[in-house]
């Protein structure tokens, strides 16, 4: 039995794909893996046929007990903010208590040099982990080539877009490639070359604010590239705060601003390679699979 978590997030929903599917299952296809979702809410979760789904939550230990119960391989995926240590070190504890063999951890790109604080929430759940006595794979991709979407309805409207960053560039990664490295680790063999790993994920090229919007244009046909304009971080921090965000994910936001506009974010990893024996997908082909979004049109 596979448990995953965060089935409700950008990778999570595609490791519950790729398992319910079968996709992710090597040739020939061992029998189906059983399938367990756990999440706050069932409602929020139109599962695939055949996924068992429960409801937990990280702050309550009995839910999370029951969640591992008959569980062999656990996918952890915990909402980012400052409540990710707590959350994963307890659903470590439960996983351990329960006997889970094997933890495959969604966690944060690490910047040489740089304190980042999206990776500090990450730490102490990696570090449970590494001393948990379980086998375990860390993902620490970059950003998501999916958080262009915060730019459709700009592009739809003819732009421009929102740029923070300036010039700053980073490899930006599928989630889908992160999905398919998760659930390559956790239908791996025991002992298997995964086990052990901390995999750095990221894109085959460092992108700005404006590459990506051009390949945007691109797609989109001539005469519809949107630019840009830059927006200074204290005013995206204002409009932050307008929305809603705690000071927290302001801060974490900032400094991810700040790290970026600097040039220290262009890291490249070849964690997608190693993990499934193939290339990462450009930003393109992401942009190319989800090109509605941007002009409106209904898929096929």
């Amino acid at each position: 039995m596979i448990l995953l978590t965060g089935a409700t997030g950008t990778v999570g929903g595609h490791v519950l794909r790729l398992l319910a599917t079968g996709d992710a299952r090597p040739s020939p296809a061992p029998a189906p893996v059983p399938v367990r979702a756990l999440v706050r809410d069932p409602s929020r979760l139109a599962p695939p046929f055949g996924v068992e789904v429960v409801r937990g939550d990280f702050d309550d230990p009995g839910s999370l007990r029951a969640a591992m119960e008959g569980v062999t391989d656990l996918f952890l995926a915990t909402a980012a903010g400052p409540s990710v240590a707590a959350h994963d070190t307890a659903a470590v504890g439960a996983a351990a208590a329960a006997g889970v063999r094997r933890v495959v951890k969604l966690s944060a790109l690490r910047v040489p040099g740089v304190r980042m604080r999206v990776a500090e929430w990450h730490a102490p759940g990696e570090q449970a982990l590494e001393e948990s006595g379980m086998a375990w794979t860390l993902l620490r991709p970059a950003g998501f080539a999916s958080n262009s979407l915060q730019w459709a309805e700009a592009v739809r409207a003819g732009g421009p877009v929102p740029n923070t960053t300036g010039e700053g560039r980073q490899a930006v990664v599928d989630p889908r490639d992160v999905a398919e490295a998760a659930a390559a680790a956790l239908l791996s063999p025991r002992g298997s070359r995964h086990e052990g790993r901390a995999y750095v994920l990221t894109g085959p090229e460092p992108m700005s604010v404006p590459d990506q919007v051009a390949a945007i244009g691109r797609l989109l046909g001539p005469g519809r590239a949107p630019g840009c304009v830059d927006v200074p971080p204290a005013a995206a921090a204002e409009a932050m705060r307008g929305a809603g965000m705690s000071e927290d994910f302001v801060g974490a936001a900032l400094q991810g601003m700040e790290m970026l506009g600097s040039g220290r974010g262009e890291i490249l990893g070849d964690g997608v390679r190693e993990a499934l024996g193939r290339p990462a997908r450009p930003f393109e082909d992401w942009v190319r699979d989800h090109l509605d979004a941007f002009t409106g049109a209904r898929p096929e």
